[in-house]
């Protein structure tokens, strides 16, 4: 039953397809026999997913449904919401996880015994890992004082009735603002309400059979919120473990307050006696994050929903560590309202100042002596509405280090954003200094973030060093500590560039030198791979029988992968903007991915936005990297097609324009519509060995206008810095 009411989109049928929107609208006009929708809105029609599995496989599309796009549109198509489904998935698979001999007890039988068994298993689990964050029915009724009640989905009424339930509320309540902040509760559903999730629960078990029950929740979770209106900016895994090792190995209880899918507390997690308090303003993504925690680390957590600065969820709370990643630039974040508030130790801040409220907080919920790390948005450390602030945190010596790291390391990338680490004073500094640091030459080239490694060796040295000694010599354009005397101006600009003295004049001038040797030999390089005179080709040539990539993919002559959904794995990542500029692998996966695709020599890599007409051959170099969004790869049988042959006629712009689509603002490559010449192999590599020689060139080009640019900058900056001389 539960499998004919599971419905797909075009984008699902798509991608189970392994083709484009395209492809399938085509399909719908052409075959009489395409299932009519059965749902949705006419511009997003949706579908019956078993007829579009029959269909698939009377028209030769589609072996068999992959297990984990099943669970996904099972998943999506749940009749109480994707929320309710991934959380009664995540219950399940934590259950799993902690007591698989209790899932495979409970699971044997009818769906109807399953259901009837599971609210009292997934109690078991769920009040040791979830704490307060999970309340069972019973518990959460008496929970609640004379001013409320709770409904049957756990929500708190302040003004006593009981309210009926509904099937799509999300399983974390939010309590009115106007009252004081009930504890939060994760109420695991009934029997009634889990009856309908039963058969997507066995296929989430059975895909944890496959993947762990860790990487099944990823994926999971991953699908949700690409799929989802709303987009959580994420916080890279290097940024988050550089964070929690700001913080120390010490601290015990660790405290995200705009906690999001929870990187920074996963990121700290690990450790004997941690206990995590987290509190996000979207409740299903709270009670998402709660399960995502439990599964990662065997740390108890305390999660939490609502508005943290309008309605704190741990007042009471002194934590040895606080990480936040806050949002940025805010400007309805409570300032109206919150004029009295007792966290404004340092400062009311201005309605333009929604980080510093976020410092504030921070340093209320800290033990004497506890440390925070935030992440914020440069502007924080220079803006005049809050120079008081700053400079009241200064004094006190509640700021203890700014750390501008390279941009690309956190949305949005193209700014260098900093990293405050503040400590609650037990006591105010007798000479107070504050370290500031520059690591914006660990930046990487493209958009794949920077060097994290670089980052988290010299930014943790100077920190450690620092936080020893209290104070720390001068690392000429790195870090140094300034006193804080220095910095009470008229603006109390913290900003670390303007601080630190630059780097020595010779190692500048010696850069400077070897990108100009290394420019003139790829110079002397791309000279000699210029193409020679062409001569034209007969007039047959262009008369070539031709055949197309999806025929190729059908036939078994390649195969055909699409890039994006990642999995587990922490190597490089080739993204499109790699492939466009004939760069290394720069990018990273995101965490809640499932699988990923990984690049091997001979494999020719695509972009499908943008409108360009690229192709690139996986060399040994780029083997092994897991491939990006937006990125076709095909895997050429090398019995059947040379790859430099097919990389060569891809990149023909005739081709490409036959190929796209121009029905919105983005250019899309449909990779299946390219054509490729019916050649025998001997005169393939005859075309392949001229199309790599031409890549050859193409690529020396490159180098020698990126060390070309590298050098021209140099001398700017060095004739106008005075570390190079005008003759």
């Amino acid at each position: 039953m539960q499998d004919n009411a599971t419905e797909v989109t075009a984008a699902g049928i798509a991608r189970l397809a392994g083709v484009g929107r395209a492809a399938v609208s085509n399909w719908r006009r052409r075959h009489t026999d395409f299932p009519r929708p059965v749902g949705g809105t006419e511009a997003s029609p949706a579908f019956a997913l078993p007829e579009v599995e029959g269909w698939l496989r009377r028209h030769g599309r589609l072996a068999e449904v992959p297990l984990r796009e099943r669970v996904w549109q099972q998943l999506a198509g749940h009749p109480a919401g994707p929320v309710t489904a991934l959380t009664h998935a995540g219950c399940v698979l934590l259950l799993i996880h902690d007591r698989s001999p209790v899932w495979l007890e409970v699971s044997s039988g009818t769906d109807e015994r399953l259901a009837a068994l599971l609210p009292g298993a997934l109690e078991r689990v769920l009040t040791p890992r979830l704490g307060d964050a999970y309340v069972s029915p019973v518990n959460a009724r008496e929970s609640v004082n004379s001013r409320g009640s709770v409904n049957q989905t756990g929500h708190v009424n302040p003004s006593g009735p009981v309210n009926s339930p509904s099937p799509v509320d999300p399983p974390v309540s939010v309590h009115a603002p106007a009252v004081p902040a009930p504890r939060r509760v994760l109420e695991p559903p009934t029997a009634p309400r889990l009856l309908p999730s039963v058969p997507l629960l066995r296929a989430v078990a059975e895909l944890a059979a496959e993947l762990g029950a860790r990487h099944t929740f990823e994926f999971l979770l991953g699908r949700h919120l690409d799929a989802g209106p709303r987009r959580y900016p994420p916080t890279p895994a290097g940024l988050a473990a550089l964070m929690a090792a700001l913080a120390g190995p010490a601290a015990r209880t660790v405290l995200d307050p705009a906690c999001g899918t929870g990187a920074l507390l996963r990121a700290a997690g690990h450790g004997p006696g941690r206990r995590l308090y987290a509190q996000d303003g979207t409740p299903g993504l709270a009670a998402l994050t709660a399960l995502r925690l439990a599964l990662h680390t065997r740390a108890p957590v305390h999660a939490a929903a609502g508005d943290t600065l309008r309605a704190d969820a741990h007042p009471e709370l002194r934590a040895d560590a606080v990480l936040c990643h806050p949002p940025f630039n805010e400007r309805d974040w409570g300032h109206d309202e919150l004029a009295y508030d007792p966290r404004w130790e340092y400062g009311f801040p201005a309605r333009t100042e929604s980080e510093l409220a976020w410092v504030q907080h921070a340093l209320a919920r800290l033990r004497d002596g506890g440390t925070a790390v935030l992440l914020l948005p440069p502007a924080a450390a220079s803006r005049r509405s809050g120079r008081r602030i700053r400079a009241d945190l200064l004094r006190r010596g509640a700021l203890r280090a700014v750390v501008a790291l390279p941009a690309g390391a956190a949305p949005p990338y193209h700014i260098p954003p900093h990293l405050w680490v503040l400590r609650r004073p037990e006591h105010a500094p007798v000479q107070p200094e504050v370290l500031l640091a520059d690591a914006g030459r660990f930046a990487g080239e493209g958009r794949g973030g920077p060097d994290w490694p670089g980052v988290r060796e010299s930014v943790l040295d100077a920190w450690r060093t620092f936080d020893r000694a209290g104070r720390l010599d001068e690392r000429p354009g790195l870090a140094r500590s300034v006193p804080v005397i220095e910095l009470l101006d008229d603006d109390v600009d913290l900003a670390p560039a303007r601080h630190l003295p630059p780097p020595p004049a010779m190692d500048g001038t010696g850069r400077l030198t070897d990108v100009r040797e290394r420019l003139g030999e790829t110079l002397r390089l791309a000279t000699g791979l210029t193409p020679p005179p062409v001569d034209p080709a007969p007039p047959a040539a262009g008369r070539l029988p031709l055949t197309t990539v999806g025929e190729l993919a059908r036939a078994g002559a390649l195969t055909l992968r699409t890039g994006g959904h990642g999995g587990h794995t922490r190597g490089p990542v080739l993204t499109d903007h790699d492939v466009l500029s004939g760069t290394g692998p720069s990018g990273t996966l995101p965490e809640s991915d499932g699988e990923a695709v990984l690049t091997a020599p001979g494999d020719v890599v695509v972009p499908v936005l943008g409108g360009g007409a690229v192709a690139r051959v996986v060399d040994e170099a780029t083997a092994g990297a897991a491939l990006g969004r937006n990125l076709v790869l095909l895997r050429p049988d090398p019995a059947a097609l040379d790859p430099w042959f097919v990389a060569g006629f891809l990149r023909g712009t005739a081709n490409n324009r036959r190929a796209s689509s121009y029905a919105s603002t983005a250019t899309r490559l449909d990779v299946r519509r390219l054509r490729l010449p019916r050649l025998a192999l001997p005169e393939q590599r005859r075309y392949g060995a001229r199309f790599r020689s031409l890549d050859e060139f193409e690529r020396a080009l490159g180098r020698a206008a990126r060390l070309g640019e590298r050098l021209v900058r140099g001398m700017y900056d060095g004739l106008t810095d005075g570390t190079v001389a005008p003759d």
